[in-house]
This record gives structure tokens, C-alpha cells and sequence, in this order.
């Protein structure tokens, strides 16, 4: 049988296993992707918006202005409206700036993006193609079994398209293989959580009258609320013709041969006179899991096979995302040789609970509009006591999903404290807070933005490398650390600010920033061994138990 050899293994090309790519590609670490299905443009797009979090790293990557210039119109309103139908009554809307007209963030250099998967997938995948030089993309293959041993990984795969059956054998592999993973399965992981929140149906609608014929105006998503709650919700997808209906319900949503989903497209508008037409029609599940391991020796889950959640707040695939920043500078590190052998032990110590967070969060926000539930029967009536009625419910829902649209704090706030790559300074955490967000240098959270020039941002310091940031520090302290680095061989670059606002921001006069922009490290003086230092952020000091082999997984038909 044909054997290929290759650093790192991953499994699926969806955001984030695309993601991983890229970020090994940019460190120079070549990689190959086995994505069963044909390289095409996603028919039933899920994700929608990209967070700002995801925005810095696409900014890294160098796609960001593809990402912005996807082709959804700037100019569009992106309001969510509750209502009882289109055509009925409005309850409360959250009016939202178009993309082109938001006022600058001050604590980043990007904004959340509307890039549905439609547009975004194939970004991704056109600059994993330009690096072909490291990234190797075998589409129309299937994983059929694996087997690790202390040194690799020996993957099983045919060719759907000549039969071929032949082996991959790596160093590492990723699993990005969905909320149903295989790998995950085969692995004996399991999941915890909520298996079923609610049962759902999405429709894919084209309709290009729709914008001009929708009496609640131009919006981003309406949430259609009647006597006795919320039964269904429609987003926009282009922001011209796209749309994608959810009907929330029981089970026997699920069951299309009953289902009349023209009837439901027609209640939902409140009229029969918009024309349309029903692309994809989808049942799907609502989950909160969250693997009980995200790493099995060699092998490592990561986006929807590690967490699967809500998509109330769009939470989910930017998750994934983060996993991919986090995972891919490790695996790059690893296979350099200057990752000492506790650094991808750190994947899970930090991961795991922010997909734990933001799959709680996520599900809070679903559950707050099932708490709104409740008898409303002078909802529909046109009468003074219906119109209080709809006030108070209108408010009811803008108060309590408020975090559900402005979410900076879970964007751009997780930290991984914990970790064992991550020296603490004894100061308290900052409150982990949904809607708001705080920068702060302290070790485990997402290093400050602050413009260093026109169209710079301190976050354009970080990505190859560690970085020292020297605020006035004592030269003797950054020399030490210098050379520590260069002892074991990890990449660090030690760039000088003077500007007291940016130092007033980083509140000590050195940090040192990982190479997926979370601050390791930060003092006014290296007050420990600067060999330690180094050691401990790069993994060398953290004990990791002994793996041992497993025989070969056969994956599921």
C-alpha cells in the first residue's frame, strides 16, 4: 500500500480545519487536508457573521479585505426586528449601523464582518491553495481508519474518485470533522452537555423581491413571535436575495414529508404576494457538547467535533476558530522542535473551557427566548390592551438578548488562565462579561490593541514569532530574555514602544506576547530564571503522561 508521509494530518476542510492550514503555511509547516466532499460552494451556509476575534486572525492571514469586500452591501441596515409576522405588528427592533457606516472600535483594529459561509469557505480555501507550498488538499477522499503510536499517526484513505486506498502517516492530525465527528467516536470521547435543546428546520429561500417588499424594513435577522412565543426566525444570507428561515419546535418539526414549509415561508412574511423559491430544506438538532477530551495522544479535536452549540450569537464557528489560532503555532512549534512536550498538552488546558463558556452563553441566549415564552393571548389584537401587551414584549425580548447582538466581551474577552504555557502575576481576572469588553496585558488574555501608526495596530506585532514588548525596561532584563530564547531555539523579537499611552495600556514595562497574540509572560523586571521563563512558556516544564499505543480505529460508513 502507498504510504505518504507529512508533518500534520487534518481531517475536514470547513473554516477551521482551513484555518489550521493556513496558520501551519504562514509558520512555514507544511500540512495535508482529507476533506471527503468535492471542492465546492456550501448549499446550506450556517455561519454568517465573523467576529472580530476571527477578523484579526484573517488580518494575519492576509485576507482580511477579501473577507470585508465578500460582496455583502455595506450600506444595508442590520437591525433585528421582533415581530409577529412581516406583514404584522412590530414589537421592538435593535437598530445596527450598516457595515460601511460603524464608528472605529477602540480596542480593535477590525469590526464583526457579515461573510456567510457561501463567500467565506471559498476565501479560505483560495488561500490554502496559494500556499500549496505547504498545504497539500486532497478533496474527494474519505478517512476510513487510523491507528497511533507514541511517534504518529497512520491514517487509512481512499480516493473516491479512482478507488484507491493508501496511507498518510504524520506526526500529528486534527480532527475537524464536524459535531458528528467519526474521530471523536472511534476515539471513545465523549460528549457533555445538553444533546437536545430544541428541534429545527432550516429553509434556504431565494427571493429578490423580498428587500423591496418587506414592510419591517431592511434587518440582519426578525424574530417571529406569536401567542405563544417565539416559533421561528428568518436571517439574512446576502443581503440580497439569500435567506434562511428556522422553524423552532418538537420533534415532529423534523419530519418533512409533513411538512409544508411554503405555508410556514407565507405565515412567517404575513402575506402570499412575495415571490420566492425553496432552495434546501434542513431538520437539525440545537446541542450543547462539549468533548470530554480534546486530545487523545497524537490526535486532536478542534471546532464542531470538540464543541457544538446554539448559533444564538454566532458563536460557533469563531469558537473554532480560536482553536485553530490556538492549536496551529503549537503544531508548528512541535514540528520545529522548539515546543518543548507540555505545549500541545496547553491545547486542551486552554481551549476547553472557553468552548464550555461560549456553548453555555450560546445556549443562554436560545433559552432566554424560550423564557420569553409564555400566554399572550391580546398579542394579535388590534385594541389598546394588545398594544400593551406588545410593548411589554417587545421590551422583554430587546432587554434580555441585548449580549445575543453586542457580545465584545465574548469576542475578544476569553483568557486561559490555567495554563501551564501561562505565567500568572498574581493580580484578579477582569469580569468575564458578554456584552462588554476590557483590554488588559494580564498574562492569559488577548494582548491590547492601540494604533502605532496609520492603519497599524499593535496587533500587527504578533503572529510569526514571540514577541517582547520593551516599555523602558532595563536592558539587562531583555537581553537575558533574548538570549534565552535564542538558547532553545524559539523565535523571539524584541521591539521597543515609546509612546506612554501604549504603555500606560500594557501596564508593565515588559510583555511578552505568544505567537497567537495572548500575552505568556509580563513584569517590570525578570524577576525568575530567564531560562525558565522561556521554558515554561514554550512547554518544556510541564510534565505530560505517557501515551500509550492504540490499535487501529475503523471509522463509521
Amino acid at each position: 500500500m502507498r504510504k505518504i508521509e507529512t508533518p500534520i494530518l487534518i481531517l475536514g476542510a470547513g473554516p477551521v480545519g482551513l484555518g489550521i492550514a493556513l496558520d501551519l503555511a504562514m509558520r512555514g509547516t507544511d500540512c495535508i487536508i482529507v476533506e471527503q466532499a468535492e471542492s465546492k460552494p456550501v448549499l446550506h451556509p450556517r455561519a454568517g457573521g465573523v467576529a472580530a476575534r476571527t477578523m484579526e486572525f484573517c488580518r494575519r492571514w492576509g485576507i482580511a479585505d477579501e473577507v470585508k469586500a465578500c460582496g455583502f452591501p455595506r450600506d444595508r441596515h442590520m437591525d433585528v426586528v421582533f415581530c409577529t409576522t412581516l406583514a404584522g405588528y412590530t414589537l421592538s427592533r435593535h437598530p445596527t449601523a450598516p457595515l460601511g457606516a460603524r464608528e472605529e472600535l477602540p480596542f480593535t483594529p477590525e469590526q464583526r464582518e457579515r461573510c456567510p459561509q457561501i463567500w467565506f469557505d471559498p476565501i479560505l480555501a483560495n488561500a490554502v491553495a496559494k500556499r500549496a507550498d505547504h498545504v497539500t488538499s486532497l478533496y474527494r477522499h474519505r478517512l476510513l481508519s487510523f491507528e497511533q503510536t507514541a511517534d504518529h499517526v497512520v491514517a487509512e484513505v481512499r480516493n473516491e474518485d479512482t478507488g484507491e486506498v493508501f496511507q498518510i502517516q504524520a506526526r500529528y492530525f486534527v480532527a475537524c470533522d464536524g459535531n458528528d465527528s467519526g474521530v471523536r467516536d472511534a476515539l471513545g470521547v465523549g460528549v457533555e452537555g445538553e444533546a437536545v435543546l430544541s428541534y429545527s428546520v432550516n429553509a434556504i429561500i431565494k427571493s429578490p423581491a423580498l428587500n423591496a417588499m418587506n414592510p419591517q424594513g431592511e434587518g440582519a435577522r426578525y424574530l417571529f413571535i406569536d401567542e405563544t412565543g417565539t416559533w421561528a426566525n428568518m436571517t439574512v444570507i446576502d443581503g440580497r436575495d439569500l435567506w434562511r428561515l428556522t422553524l423552532i419546535g418538537q420533534e415532529s418539526k423534523m419530519d418533512l414529508a409533513n411538512l409544508d414549509m411554503a405555508a410556514a415561508v407565507r405565515k412567517a412574511w404575513g402575506r402570499d404576494d412575495i415571490p420566492f423559491e425553496i432552495l434546501t430544506v434542513a431538520p437539525w438538532r440545537r446541542k450543547e457538547l462539549n468533548a470530554s477530551r480534546y486530545q487523545i495522544g497524537r490526535v486532536f479535536l478542534a471546532g464542531d467535533a470538540a464543541h457544538t452549540m446554539s448559533p444564538t450569537g454566532g458563536a460557533g464557528m469563531n469558537t473554532g476558530m480560536g482553536d485553530s489560532a490556538d492549536l496551529g503555532w503549537k503544531l508548528a512549534a512541535a514540528v520545529q522542535g522548539w515546543g518543548g512536550e507540555g505545549l500541545l498538552a496547553s491545547y486542551e488546558v486552554e481551549r476547553r473551557p472557553v468552548g464550555i463558556r461560549n456553548a453555555r452563553w450560546s445556549s443562554g441566549n436560545f433559552k432566554k427566548w424560550k423564557s420569553n415564552k409564555a400566554s399572550w393571548p391580546k398579542l394579535l389584537e388590534d385594541s389598546p390592551e394588545g398594544q400593551l401587551c406588545r410593548d411589554e414584549v417587545g421590551q422583554q425580548f430587546l432587554s434580555s438578548l441585548h449580549d445575543e447582538w453586542v457580545s465584545w466581551g465574548i469576542q475578544l474577552g476569553y483568557r486561559y488562565e490555567g495554563s501551564p504555557v501561562v505565567i500568572p502575576d498574581g493580580t484578579p481576572p477582569n469580569e468575564d462579561t458578554p456584552g462588554e469588553y476590557e483590554q488588559t496585558s494580564r498574562p492569559g488574555s488577548r494582548a491590547p490593541h492601540a494604533w502605532l501608526s496609520k492603519g497599524r495596530s499593535t496587533i500587527d506585532l504578533f503572529g510569526s514569532g514571540f514577541v517582547l514588548l520593551d516599555f523602558g525596561a532595563d536592558a539587562a532584563d531583555t537581553d537575558a530574555l533574548a538570549r534565552a530564547a535564542r538558547k532553545r531555539g524559539v523565535p523571539l523579537e524584541v521591539i521597543v514602544i515609546d509612546n506612554q499611552a501604549i504603555a500606560s495600556l500594557y501596564e508593565r514595562k515588559l510583555v511578552l506576547v505568544r505567537p497567537d497574540g495572548h500575552v505568556a509572560w509580563r513584569g517590570d523586571k525578570v524577576a525568575m530564571d530567564a531560562l525558565e521563563l522561556v521554558d515554561t512558556v514554550r512547554g518544556a516544564r510541564n510534565a505530560v503522561p505517557a501515551y500509550a499505543p492504540q490499535p487501529r480505529v475503523p471509522l463509521r460508513a
